[in-house]
């Protein structure tokens, strides 16, 4: 065993022992359809200015949302109920008190003058005769002015507020141990907003030291919670010239971190009050859950299965690989907080099948160094094909690690946690390829018996796909463009289902009505859900709601289908009652559509950006053609179907788009290495090879995926169907377009580019560095010769 099996070996038992120890002891965080949480629902208040109207509640909604954000609560869900209400719905959530003095909290931050101590008014009575609290206004008129006691208790005369929370560009919690001030609050004010502090602290600064209109009043909701006095090597009209400032007063850790994220999330538009907190169930059933979980073992097994009988050692050996990869990158969605749905949980399957991709690559480099040099040795073979996989697997791997970054960045709500779902997939699977497998397989291949009995260790002999293919030799890109024409001919075909037959944007994205019902008899939430079924309400979600009420959550609904409801769940609870009937917004709002829009958009310019510099432009352009027509195809299949639009099948989406990008990295990495090795060979002819020598890896690896997709579709319940599929089509057409759409694309384009082809492998730029790796003697090599 070589050094560097031994580390990468050690390496993998560390991880793994890790990643084991935090599965044990660490529970996960269930989404809303696996395990319930917390609903909440809010009124929205009217102001002296503004109306609590449909507007105002969508804007509030959104501050909502990233506050929400910022607590760590993930895969939330708000919706927005008639023209002023708000539905909050947390899964998991650790501690629902703090969750809602956060969320409820207007967070209203102003800057004030202070013009001197206050003067107290007599005590005001409110209409029932009780003590109204101690905010009072100025004895002037001015509603901008107020009296306000300090931290300790004194009362102050406030200026009209001269900043707003909207200047402040960033807030962040800290521990100031140099001034022995505790927890604090960090502020970063935007440009001008950092003018108006440095005027407001000047014109404090022209005041004697320990005068009280020296301070400044930081005030939070009509609270004063900082009122600092302004240093006194502060000249006047000086001001402070920082574009900062520090909101101390005596806060805990939580305090300063709630207190960072109200003002960095903004003030709500409009006030809003806690009307209703209860505890909802799962969305899911019992039986969708068992099914799902069922359908994901037998889909995984069958990967595992098919990956050894192709690859047979080395296969299984990937297989286990496969199998570490699913513990490590389950250990890190747990280690992170990160909320597991069905459908998440769905595409952590999903992603195990899509992680042989690497292992595919490297055994059929593999194969085909033992098919060029038969003598060589297996340790070898093994070791150049791993060397010569590794640009392609860096490529596919980086375009998608863009991708997830700029989704969690720029993203928000289920974007934000695809992107980090994503993230964690994709160093999971690279680690398990490049250390776990490499050291299990290198391992293996040191065996006399594995090294000597080809059949035995899976890459010794060219695959049946491979030899088949040599033998024909289909000229595929003789008249490249008819492969176009096809491929326009299936986007009219999409596109015309889009325009005829429409979208069926699911509940998350029209809203819907939500309806709660009340039994005489006991009604079980799986009985309750099979008989919302059998009327027809099939896409229907059914919870229960607080003490044995049933939540019925569907799309749009009209008054004879409400009863129509109700009669099926009397059939099993007796006297049915309804208790709630509300109209609701979409929980996919326009601004978090927009977002994922942005988010979406910038990834695929960086990920064009990327791919023109590490290939050509013409190969960019082509792969991201390709990747459009996958999404057109795709969305098209599900209008013509009739099938539901929603965050299952966003999800799905997303995941179709990295998997397109991904089939034609590989493609194009080929044609670039043999291109680069035979300059003067017509491309047509490059491409045609480069396809047929990828199209063992490409099967193989859409067949990993296929198995699991296939259990999910069949035996996962009507929970999954749509997710599985969606993927099946997308997997297919991703496939076809890595072949048939990016590479007659780039072909076209190439004819009236006028760039070179890419330099040789091993010229060029760190030339004499591979020399010297070339030139290096076999350490058992005396250097004698005859």
């Amino acid at each position: 065993m070589t050094r560097a099996t031994a580390v990468r070996a050690v390496l993998a038992v560390a991880v793994l022992l890790v990643s084991v120890y935090i599965t044990l002891t660490m529970s996960p965080r269930l989404g809303l359809d696996l395990q319930g949480g917390t609903r909440i629902v809010l009124q929205a208040r009217d102001t002296a200015t503004v109306e609590a109207d449909r507007e105002t509640t969508d804007r509030t909604l959104e501050v909502l949302r990233q506050r929400i954000d910022s607590l760590g609560v993930s895969e939330p869900t708000l919706t927005r109920s008639g023209e002023d209400r708000i539905i909050v719905e947390l899964p998991d959530v650790q501690d629902p008190r703090q969750a809602t003095e956060v969320i409820g909290r207007t967070a209203q931050l102003t800057f004030h003058a202070v013009e001197g101590p206050g003067t107290e008014k007599p005590e005001e009575k409110t209409p029932d005769g009780e003590p109204s609290d101690g905010k009072t206004a100025a004895p002037d008129t001015d509603p901008d002015r107020l009296t306000l006691p300090d931290e300790q208790g004194r009362l102050l005369a406030l200026g009209e507020p001269r900043l707003s929370g909207a200047g402040v560009e960033d807030a962040k919690a800290a521990f100031d141990a140099q001034g022995g001030a505790g927890w604090a609050v960090s502020l970063e004010f935007r440009k001008g907003a950092g003018q108006d502090w440095k005027k407001l602290t000047g014109e404090a600064a022209c005041h004697p030291a320990g005068d009280d209109r020296r301070r400044v009043a930081i005030v939070l909701d009509e609270k004063v919670i900082s009122s600092p006095q302004v240093d006194p090597s502060v000249g006047c009209r000086a001001g402070l010239p920082s574009g900062a400032t520090q909101i101390t007063g005596s806060f805990s850790a939580d305090e300063a971190r709630d207190l960072a994220l109200l003002i960095k999330g903004g003030a709500l538009p409009v006030p809003v009050e806690i009307v209703e907190q209860r505890t909802v169930g799962p969305t899911l059933g019992a039986a969708a859950i068992d099914a799902s979980a069922q359908a994901a073992l037998i889909g995984a097994a069958a990967t595992a299965l098919f990956i050894t009988v192709v690859y047979r050692l080395f296969g299984a050996l990937a297989a286990v690989a496969l199998g570490a990869y699913g513990v490590i990158s389950y250990a890190a969605l747990i280690a992170l907080g990160v909320t597991l749905t069905l459908p998440g949980l769905a595409g952590f399957v999903l992603a195990i099948g899509m992680a042989v991709d690497a292992n595919v690559l490297v055994f059929e480099r593999a194969r085909e160094e033992c098919a060029d040099r038969p003598k060589r040795s297996l340790r070898s073979a093994l070791t150049t094909g791993f060397q010569k996989a590794w640009s392609a697997v860096a490529d596919s791997n980086a375009t998608t690690l863009i991708a997830a970054g700029l989704l969690f960045f720029l993203g928000s709500g289920p974007v934000k946690g695809f992107g980090v779902t994503l993230a964690i997939g994709v160093v999971a699977s690279m680690f398990s390829a490049l250390v776990i497998a490499r050291a299990l397989t290198e391992i293996a291949a040191n065996s006399r018996f594995v090294s000597d009995y080809r059949g035995v260790n899976g890459i010794g002999r060219p695959g049946a796909v491979r030899t088949w293919l040599v033998r024909k030799d289909p000229k595929l890109f003789r008249k490249s463009a008819r492969w176009l024409v096809v491929s326009a001919a299936l986007v009219v075909v999409a596109v015309a289902g889009i325009v005829v037959r429409g979208v069926d944007l699911g509940v998350e994205f029209t809203g819907g009505r939500l309806v709660e019902y009340s039994t005489s008899r006991p009604v079980d939430v799986e009985t309750a859900r099979d008989s919302i079924a059998a009327a027809g309400f099939g896409d229907a979600e059914v919870t229960t709601a607080g003490d044995g009420d049933l939540s019925v959550r569907t799309g749009k609904l009209d008054n004879d289908g409400e009863h129509a409801l109700r009669a099926a769940l009397a059939e099993e609870g007796g006297e049915t009652t309804k208790v709630r009937d509300e109209l609701i917004g979409p929980s996919l709002g326009d601004e978090l559509r927009r977002n994922a829009l942005i988010a979406l958009g910038v990834a695929v310019a960086v990920q064009l950006a990327y791919l023109a510099l590490r290939f050509r432009w013409t190969f960019a352009v082509a792969s991201v053609v390709a990747m459009v027509h996958d999404v057109i195809l795709v969305v098209g299949a599900f209008a013509w179907l009739g099938r539901p639009v929603d965050g299952i099948f966003l999800a799905a989406l997303l995941t179709v788009i990295g998997y397109s990008v991904n089939d034609s990295v590989v493609v194009f990495d080929r044609v670039r290495e043999l291109w680069g090795a035979n300059r003067r060979t017509p491309l047509d002819t490059i491409a045609r090879r480069a396809v047929l020598q990828t199209v063992p890896r490409t099967v193989n690896t859409g067949m990993g995926a296929l198995f699991i997709l296939a259990a999910l579709a069949v035996l996962g319940g009507d929970s999954l169907a749509d997710f599985a599929l969606a993927l099946l089509i997308g997997i297919v057409v991703g496939t076809w377009s890595s072949v048939f759409t990016a590479v007659p694309g780039a072909l076209a384009l190439e004819r009236s580019a006028k760039a070179p082809p890419p330099p040789a492998p091993g010229k060029g730029k760190g030339t004499s560095r591979g020399k010297a790796r070339a030139t290096r003697r076999d350490p058992l090599d005396n250097g004698a010769r005859v």
